[in-house]
């Protein structure tokens, strides 16, 4: 990793101004730095969040014993936040924040902690009410939401009713990786979708994401407009089956299967999707998109079961350390000095 610098509360403030005025097309100081001529002004922006990862879950935050070495790569080209929490210990409430910019509990949406997958109730991101995702998108970006949504389900509530251009990916709060259920494998439960069409496909949850994101990228590339992709994997989340465990998906009986899982399987469902951000880094190479493309690497909320939060105390829906904090990166070339630390206190509604 580069030389680690100290970036200032300051600093960290002016680069999200930035973002915003370059989207806004309104005139400031970093909107003022001069642009890569064949790029378009306003930045794009890639925004993959884990689920239930723990603080230390990267090498770059400490994890021992396996490497995520495309995650450190994003770190490496930009900063890494020391003390950033989740909204909250649980995955609805944090990403009702994330989506509305807003303090989660002024939303019906937010007091779920956290919405059932069959939850009898109609509850869900309004969707006339504004997001970062609408916003964008009033602005010119492309949106497309590849992975979790967990903020209400159809016909009331979605990712492409709530400014998502594009959508696939699960609805509910999990889902198996092989089977792509959020029941039982003999259950109906399937909940995968491509737009607001159900679909079957065969593959590790995972990979699959990495495949549309990818293939995003790639469309992106062609339109020449800027584009918000938010990546939301399900990894590390349980079951605990990792890209070869196809015969645990049968085994199971319910996906909160305490029982299962161990160090290992964990590593590797870290490791594969660490892979797969590494294939969307590389798209964005490829296609001379890195440069004015922020990336943003973060969690939900803390580490689960197998999760590493040392050195905090505290897990998943506890209000402890290990609960709230989180890993959070963020790559933005020539506005974020590479390799750099940051101990300003930072919140995921920011």
């Amino acid at each position: 990793m580069a030389a680690e610098t100290t970036v200032s509360r300051r600093q960290l403030l002016l680069a999200g101004a930035g973002t915003f005025a370059f989207a806004a097309g309104t005139p400031n100081a970093m909107a003022a730095a001069p642009a890569t001529p064949a790029a378009p002004a306003a930045p794009n922006i890639v925004y993959i969040m884990a689920d239930d990862m723990g603080y230390a879950d990267v090498s770059c935050y400490g994890r021992p014993d396996f490497t995520t070495p495309n995650i450190d790569r994003i770190a490496a080209g930009g900063v890494r936040l020391l003390q950033a929490y989740a909204n909250s210990a649980v995955c609805s409430a944090t990403r009702t924040a994330l989506i509305t910019g807003r303090y989660q509990y002024r939303l019906p949406i937010g007091l779920e902690e956290p919405l059932p997958s069959d939850s009898a109730r109609n509850i869900g991101i309004p969707p006339d009410h504004p997001t970062l995702p609408s916003i964008l998108k009033s602005a010119g970006y492309a949106t497309t939401l590849i992975g979790k949504w967990h903020l209400g389900k159809l016909p009331d509530f979605g990712p492409l009713k709530s400014g998502y251009d594009r959508f696939y990916g699960f609805r509910g709060g999990s889902l198996d990786y092989f089977t792509h259920k959020y029941g039982p494998s003999s259950s109906d439960t399937d909940d995968l979708w491509d737009g607001d069409v159900k679909i079957h496909q065969i593959g590790y949850l995972t990979d699959l994401l990495g495949d549309r994101a990818v293939a995003e990228i790639d469309r992106f590339a062609g339109i020449g407009r800027p584009f918000l992709l938010s990546l939301h994997f399900n990894a590390p989340h349980w079951p605990w089956e990792g890209p070869g465990d196809e015969s645990e998906s049968q085994r199971v009986t319910n996906l909160v299967d305490y029982d299962g899982g161990s160090q290992k399987t964990y590593a590797q469902m870290v490791m594969r999707m660490d892979l797969q951000v590494g294939r969307v880094l590389q798209a964005l190479d490829m296609h001379g998109l890195t440069n004015n493309t922020i990336v943003i690497f973060t969690s939900d909320n803390g580490g689960e079961r197998f999760a590493d939060t040392w050195p905090l105390t505290g897990r998943k829906t506890e209000l402890l350390e290990g609960g709230l904090r989180i890993p959070a990166i963020v790559r933005w070339p020539g506005h974020i000095p590479a390799g750099s630390l940051s101990d300003q206190v930072a919140i995921s509604m920011d």
